[in-house]
C-alpha cells in the first residue's frame, strides 16, 4: 500500500476521475508519527485517492469519529468518492477484534483499501506482545481475505497508523518492534519548522526493499487545506532514520 500513499504525496491530492490502478496487492504499510503529526489526515487522503481510482469501497476503522475532514484539491472531496468510505468505530479491542474476525460474513462489494486509525489505543487495553502479534496477524489476515473477494489481481490495501512516543520513551519499543516484523513498509512522520500559520512535517516512505526510500514536506494550512512537496534532498543528511536507540522512533 506504500504506491496509493506515494501516489498521495506525489501530488499532494487525490487521482483524477477514471484514474485506475492495476497493479497487484501492494504490501500493508505502517503509518508512524508523534501526537498531531498528520496521520489521520494522510489516511483520510488515502482514502479518497482510493476511492477514485473505480474500484471497491473504503473501509476507514477509527475508535471515534473524525472531528474535521481535511480540505483538498479540485474534485478530491467530491460526494462520489465520500460515499465509498466507509467509517466504522470500533470501541475496544474486542470489538475491533470482533469485527476484524466476522470480514469474511460481510456482504456487499469488498473493501478495495483497509485503513486502521490509532493502532495504540488499542494496544493499550492488551499490551502484551502475543496480543499485538495477534491483533496484527488479524489486520493482515482480514486484508488477504478481502483480497481474495475484490479478485482480478488487484487486492485490498492495508494502511495502519500508529502513535510513536517520544525519543528515549521505551515502553512501546518492544510492540513498535514486534509490528515491523509483519510490516515491513513504513512511512515517518517528523515535526519540521513551520511557516506563518502553517503546521509542517517531514514524511518519510521506506517501502520494505520494493522502491527507492522517498520524502516530502506536508504542510498543512490553518484552513486545513494540505500541499506536498518534495523533500529538499542533501548530501549526508540522514536526520530522519529508524533509529535502534528509541525503538524506530526517528
Amino acid at each position: 500500500m506504500a504506491e496509493t500513499l506515494r501516489r498521495v504525496l506525489n501530488s499532494g491530492g487525490a487521482a483524477g476521475p477514471g484514474e485506475e490502478n492495476t497493479a497487484e496487492a501492494e504490501p500493508p504499510l505502517l503509518l508512524l508519527g508523534g501526537h498531531g503529526s498528520g496521520k489521520t489526515a494522510l489516511l483520510f487522503a488515502a482514502a479518497l485517492e482510493a476511492a477514485g481510482e473505480g474500484r471497491g469501497p473504503v473501509l476507514f476503522l477509527t475508535r471515534r469519529p473524525l472531528q474535521s475532514l481535511p480540505r483538498r484539491i479540485g474534485a478530491a472531496l467530491e460526494p462520489l468518492r465520500l460515499q465509498k468510505i466507509r467509517f466504522q468505530y470500533p470501541p475496544s479491542t474486542r470489538e475491533l477484534l470482533r469485527l476484524l474476525c466476522s470480514a469474511h460474513e460481510t456482504r456487499g462489494p469488498a473493501p478495495s483499501l483497509l485503513l486502521l486509525d490509532g493502532l495504540e489505543e488499542y494496544l493499550t487495553e492488551d499490551p502484551g506482545s502475543q496480543e499485538t502479534a495477534y491483533l496484527a496477524a488479524l489486520l493482515l489476515d482480514t486484508a488477504a481475505h478481502f483480497s481474495h473477494r475484490v479478485g482480478s489481481g488487484r487486492g485490498c490495501g492495508l494502511i495502519v497508523a500508529l502513535q510513536t512516543q517520544e525519543e528515549g520513551d521505551s515502553a512501546t519499543a518492544p510492540q513498535l518492534a514486534l509490528l515491523q516484523r509483519y510490516f515491513p513498509a513504513q512511512c515517518w512522520l517528523q515535526p519540521d519548522a513551520p511557516g506563518p500559520g502553517q503546521h509542517c512535517l517531514r514524511a518519510c516512505l521506506e517501502p520494505g526493499g520494493l522502491g527507492a526510500r522517498a520524502e516530502w514536506r506536508v504542510t498543512f494550512r490553518q484552513d486545513g487545506e494540505m500541499t506536498v512537496t518534495p523533500w529538499p534532498t542533501q548530501a549526508g543528511d540522514t536526520s530522519l532514520h529508524k533509529g535502534s536507540s528509541s525503538g524506530g522512533q526517528p
